[in-house]
């Protein structure tokens, strides 16, 4: 409590940096609750989270990525753990790599950040079977997320090793470590009842085997309609500000916010506003919340096979904070942090005043947390999704734009509104690069690699696996050790069939249960179908041409990501259902039910051409120009290391549908399918009112991915082996490595806007805090300020890359900024009588807009 000649600016920005550095020592800490928030050490803690997973980046990476979050004001860090990235098969346990979690947890430590370890091991996550290991499902008698024994056995068999290996590490709070909460299960609320009275047992039982780990931490579920006490409730939802924990007893925990949404190979590409994701968590905290949690923060990439769904994309970007290359994405990134700085002005009243709420209008109200002390603090939103208000509290005068939050750490001056984003606004490119050979090629002024070519035959490519009548489910038969199976079959055709008589072509019919299929007749690619993001059906209907004699239909069948979520997900099967051709021997030849023989995989897969040392497993044919529109195609190039230190994506715009490695690094599947023209996608999204996952669509009639991220501690300077398996058909000569650069920043402020620095301790008085009216603007490391492409102060007109002078300008606005921010990684710059003529245009309400370029 501050005493009472403390200026209680000082006392709320002196609370708000103890906030920011966790005492996380060596030395054990409690950890406990309340109906208000989780007690650490003795001391309530207002956590803000960031979801950050450990496989869906590298080691290289991980260091960066939290520390840029920690950058934005995050305290936390949570990450579920993904079962069958560990436990490979029984027994069969891999903690390296993407997949070390130790390391993981340990650097989030040296960063003095907590870390919630949401453990499961059910995961859904958009993950490959929601994180559960496929061999589980052939465990005999195996049920999962239900009173099931054997799945029971092995998820307490795999949580207690986990337990065991964070004890061993000394990594739980209660032995001085950054965990702080382990959640046990996993939106089981929303399926639990699929399961009747044996659903109701698993979560008592999964609770209680939790809990009996003795990890001297609180354990959550989240979702979780009738939890047992001894866990926390919580929520997961794009707003959880009306939601409440099942108990009076429970601290408000929101473990999943949606700062945008995943995507699936063909649809548009979500964006979720700034504005709304800061509205979203600042009502949360007004309504009482005390632990709000960002998934994702940064959502990385689903390497090699590791999406579910299906049609999940490689890409998990998740339009989060942090972008899939590891870069903050502004101004969101950056309007979140100043949200978060300005919450935490605001956490002893929060999580130690008594609340009070205060209605202000029909869709007006606010929120006031008042110490014993004197010190308050107000949280006062406008619900209102059209229209701005003006508000009275406190015999003081309060503008709210529509769906807006203010933030007044003292009660009476705003610091903080969710819809001014005053932060900085990046302008990203991917910049391409051609491959370049690490080996000189026969021809000196031809400047592509040297492609090597494997072509796989349709089909039967060694000893058949196994014959059988029928048509076998795919999932069940691949067990999920690869993407691909060859179904194929054989018939004859008499030259007198009608079909040759009558000169009309035949059609083939093919139904399937996902997820997507190439159909070649006669080792001829005729076809292929597929399903989409929400129905993994599908049909083909296709003439096709027959020749007299014996006929071949090979069917390859492709798995494009498991089931992750969903009552009894694990049974959804995949792979044709009925194959028929219609309009030979006096009518429809059924062949679903005749002999089928079957092989699962690629030659090339089976023998691992992918990794360096195995390359020469198969005969290559040597080319400079490698054919187009080959299916079943492998391509191997030597290639150096595209130049600079900027993130790295593969463009595979040109190529059709597969899979792509770097040194043997699974960089994941490629499929530039794209969305449909027909869909809604906007030119600007209005962020005013409820998020929906397709409000905010952009890329309509484009690719939904093109990019494919690798990392580059996967580069070696020289001599790096890319290889790629197409499927379809595409150009190879146009694969290209793009460099993400950020090119431009832009910042937009008004003379109003409620900004703030954590920098301005000094500042004595609130009246002295609102004349600093401030805007920054960094580049990324290694890279300055170069120009000023734009700067007007005044009514600029236009927005980010458009700007343009409007009718009150201040002529000296570029040379103001050149001399402030030219030559410089980061500046920051004041809207001042002593930057700017404050005094032109009385009548106006001015702002500043800038533009500057990076290099």
């Amino acid at each position: 409590m501050a005493p009472q000649h403390t200026p209680p600016l000082l006392f709320f920005f002196f609370c708000a940096l103890l906030s920011l550095f966790p005492s996380l020592s060596s030395a054990a800490y409690n950890v406990s609750y309340d109906r208000r928030s989780l007690i650490i050490d003795g001391r309530r803690e207002l956590l803000i989270s960031a979801a950050i997973h450990y496989p869906r980046s590298v080691p290289a990476m991980w260091p960066g990525l939290v520390q840029l979050a920690k950058e934005g004001g995050i305290n936390t860090i949570e990450t579920y753990v993904f079962w069958n990235g560990h436990e490979l098969s029984p027994d069969n346990y891999y903690f390296g790599g993407r997949y070390d979690l130790v390391r993981f947890c340990k650097i989030v430590q040296e960063a003095g950040l907590y870390l919630i370890l949401r453990i499961g091991p059910f995961v859904a996550a958009e993950w490959n079977f929601g994180g559960v290991p496929v061999w589980l499902h052939y465990v005999p008698g195996t049920v999962f997320r239900t009173d099931n024994e054997p799945f029971k056995y092995y998820m307490k068999k795999f949580m207690t090793l986990i337990v065991e290996k964070m004890k061993q590490e000394k990594l739980f709070a209660s032995q001085g470590g950054p965990i702080i909460l382990s959640q046990v299960e996993n939106e089981y609320g929303f399926y639990e009842s699929a399961y009747g009275e044996a659903g109701k047992r698993y979560t008592k039982w999964a609770a209680n085997m939790s809990v009996s780990q003795n990890t001297g931490v609180p354990w959550i579920m989240c979702q979780q309609f009738d939890p047992p006490d001894t866990v926390i409730d919580t929520c997961n939802s794009f707003y959880c500000d009306h939601f409440k924990p099942i108990s009076p007893n429970k601290p408000k925990f929101w473990t999943e916010n949606w700062p945008g949404w995943f995507k699936t190979f063909g649809a548009s590409d979500p964006h979720r506003p700034p504005e709304d994701v800061a509205f979203s968590v600042a009502r949360f905290f007004q309504k009482g919340g005390s632990l709000q949690n960002y998934y994702m923060y940064h959502g990385g990439t689903n390497f090699g096979r590791t999406a579910g769904g299906p049609f999940i994309t490689t890409s998990y970007d998740y339009d989060a904070p942090i972008d899939e290359y590891g870069l903050a994405r502004c101004p969101k990134w950056g309007h979140l942090k100043e949200l978060h700085r300005s919450i935490k002005l605001c956490e002893h009243a929060l999580l130690n005043g008594k609340p009070k709420t205060l209605s202000l209008g029909p869709l007006q109200e606010v929120d006031v947390y008042e110490e014993p002390s004197g010190a308050c603090s107000a949280i006062i939103s406008n619900t209102d999704d059209k229209n701005g208000a003006t508000v009275v509290f406190k015999n003081t005068t309060y503008y709210l734009p529509a769906w807006s939050v203010s933030i007044l750490p003292d009660c009476k001056n705003v610091v903080f509104n969710t819809a001014k984003v005053g932060s900085q606004t990046s302008v990203v490119e991917m910049i391409p690069t051609d491959l370049h050979p690490s080996a000189t090629t026969p021809y000196k002024d031809f400047k592509g690699p040297q492609w090597d070519v494997f072509r796989e035959r349709a089909g039967i490519w060694d000893a058949a696996d196994f014959t059988k009548n029928g048509l076998v489910d795919h999932i069940n038969t691949t067990k999920d050790t690869t993407d691909y199976l060859w179904y194929t079959t054989s018939f004859l055709l008499d030259e007198t069939d009608e079909s040759f008589r009558n000169g009309k072509s035949p059609m083939i019919l093919v139904e399937s249960k996902g997820h997507a299929m190439h159909v070649f007749i006669n080792q001829k690619l005729e076809v292929t179908g597929s399903g989409n993001g929400t129905v993994p059906r599908f049909k083909i209907r296709l003439p096709i041409t027959l020749k007299a004699g014996k006929n071949e239909i090979a069917l390859l069948s492709m798995a494009v990501g498991l089931q992750n979520a969903g009552a009894f997900y694990e049974w959804v099967g995949a792979g044709p259902t009925s194959v028929k051709i219609v309009g030979i021997k006096n009518g429809t030849l059924d062949l679903s039910t005749i002999k089928w023989t079957y092989k699962i995989g690629l030659r090339g897969e089976s023998l691992k051409i992918y990794e360096p040392n195995n390359t020469n497993r198969v005969n290559w044919e040597s080319t400079l120009r490698p054919s187009k529109h080959q299916p079943l195609t492998w391509y191997k190039a030597v290639v150096d290391s595209p130049p600079g230190q900027e993130p790295v994506g593969l463009d595979m715009i040109h190529m059709g549908k597969g899979l792509a490695w770097l040194n043997g690094n699974e960089v994941g599947r490629y499929w530039p399918r794209k969305a449909s023209p027909h869909e809604i996608c906007v030119q600007q999204c209005d962020y005013r009112g409820k998020f929906m996952p397709n409000k905010c669509n952009t890329g309509c009639g484009e690719a939904t991915q093109r990019w494919y991220h690798v990392p580059r501690s996967w580069f070696k300077p020289s001599g790096n082996v890319l290889v790629i398996f197409e499927e379809k058909g595409g150009d190879p000569s146009k694969i290209r490595f793009s460099t993400r650069k950020v090119s431009s920043l832009c910042a937009h402020i008004a003379e109003d806007h409620p900004s703030f620095d954590m920098e301005h301790l000094q500042i004595s008085s609130m009246e002295e805090y609102k004349k600093k009216a401030t805007v920054s603007l960094k580049c990324p490391a290694s890279t300055k300020i170069s120009a000023v492409k734009f700067a007007s102060f005044g009514d600029p007109v236009g927005s980010c890359g458009t700007y343009a002078v409007g009718g009150c300008h201040d002529p000296n606005s570029v040379s103001v900024v050149q001399k402030v921010c030219l030559n410089k990684e980061e500046c920051e710059l004041e809207l001042s009588h002593e930057s700017f003529d404050v005094n032109s245009c009385p009548n106006v309400a001015k702002r500043l807009a800038v533009e500057v370029l990076c290099s």
